[in-house]
């Protein structure tokens, strides 16, 4: 049976909710050969937003070939290239004989081949032949820019978890050269092919596209939009309806502020909520739903606290107090920071741990909207107002 609350897997078409305008701005983008980065939380939209983008420029006419690949599992720059250079020739490419055509053509001089067995036995395209040099890297990243200029072809790359590149052995191996690709093509005047930066390390992410000196003004951050409270409770409760249920407006703006219009949790607050009563849903069972949610994701919680120092615990609980300004002697003081340098490297280390962001007037927020609410309720134990 068909839920009308999803949170297993992405969504489009009437289940796609709000964020129009974000699709129009990435539809844009791609349709000019810009590239793109997009990150936000986990589970905040991302995939979605790329879905149903893609669906949207299909139903109006555009004609574009989709790769996509993560980084998820990638531990070394050869895995990363091996993987981005198969995607993109398994868009142009569609059996053995055009995919050793292609390697042959495109990557000839490198230390890529096409190997028979790896492929019968693997199913990979590429394989070094030696040890990868940096023209082996920069002709592998060109490959996407030369196949659509030659062939005709818009193509569009998706890269997810895109943050992990760094985690490779030497993370600039990738980002330099593929910030001086991107650089040639645009000087060229080339606009046949996008690439959508993807990642759900909302700091890591930042460290590549907003602290360093690479990909200015040759990578657009896409930001996604609030979904409006109203759209929510209406899609939420129209879900109730389509079962029988019928729950009060009121109940679900609380919902939505606690989880700060996070719709997937609310998708899964609200599937709960669904399985648990077969009327009116009333305010019980709203508070026996987030206490089951929150037993769900408790285990999570809590070995995410245990990763922490005393210094992360403390700066933790100066934010759920509502101090901005961790520096100041008094909150130094307070919450036992030792120093301003030592405040620094706590709050870097939290960063790392995408537990906090900061805003560019430096005020944190944590990135996860129940794990907030279980740090505040049950963590600190801070009594409601």
């Amino acid at each position: 049976m068909d839920s009308p609350f999803i949170y297993n897997k992405f969504v489009t078409g009437k289940n796609f909710i709000g964020r129009r305008g974000d699709c129009t701005i990435l539809g844009n983008m791609i349709s000019q050969g810009e590239h793109v980065s997009l990150y936000e939380p986990p589970r905040s939209g991302k995939t979605s937003l790329i879905q149903q983008t893609l669906f949207s420029l299909r139903m109006s006419g555009r004609n574009f070939t989709v790769g996509q690949f993560s980084v998820l599992n990638i531990r070394t720059v050869e895995e990363f290239l091996v993987r981005y250079g198969s995607t993109v020739i398994r868009m142009v490419a569609s059996t053995p004989a055009e995919y050793a055509r292609t390697v042959a053509q495109y990557l000839e001089g490198t230390h890529f081949v096409f190997d028979e067995k790896e492929f019968a036995d693997r199913d990979v395209l590429l394989s070094p032949s030696w040890e990868l040099d940096d023209e082996d890297v920069k002709a592998v990243l060109r490959l996407p820019f030369r196949l659509s200029a030659d062939k005709g072809t818009r193509l569009v790359l998706i890269i997810d978890e895109f943050q992990n590149v760094v985690e490779t052995e030497d993370g600039d191996r990738i980002l330099r050269p593929l910030d001086a690709v991107m650089k040639e093509e645009a000087d060229a005047g080339r606009k046949n092919f996008s690439m959508v930066l993807s990642g759900s390390r909302v700091n890591a992410m930042k460290a590549i596209f907003e602290r360093g000196l690479l990909f200015h003004r040759r990578v657009t951050r896409v930001r996604l939009s609030d979904v409006d409270e109203r759209e929510i409770a209406d899609h939420v409760a129209k879900g109730f309806l389509s079962s029988g249920k019928v729950i009060e407006k009121n109940l679900l703006a609380g919902a939505c502020k606690l989880f700060r219009n996070h719709f997937w949790y609310i998708n899964h607050f609200a599937a709960i909520c669904d399985s648990m009563t077969k009327g009116f849903i009333m305010e019980p069972v709203l508070v026996e739903a987030l206490n089951t949610l929150v037993s769900i994701h408790e285990p999570r919680f809590r070995a995410v606290m245990n990763g922490l120092t005393t210094h992360q615990v403390n700066l933790l609980r100066a934010t759920v107090d509502g101090y901005v300004r961790f520096s100041a002697s008094e909150v130094i003081r307070a919450y036992s920071l030792n120093s301003s340098a030592n405040v620094k490297r706590v709050k870097d280390a939290l960063m790392k741990k995408e537990i906090l962001t900061f805003d560019e007037e430096d005020k944190p927020s944590f990135l996860d909207p129940l794990f907030e609410y279980w740090v505040k309720k049950y963590f600190f134990e801070v009594k409601e107002a």
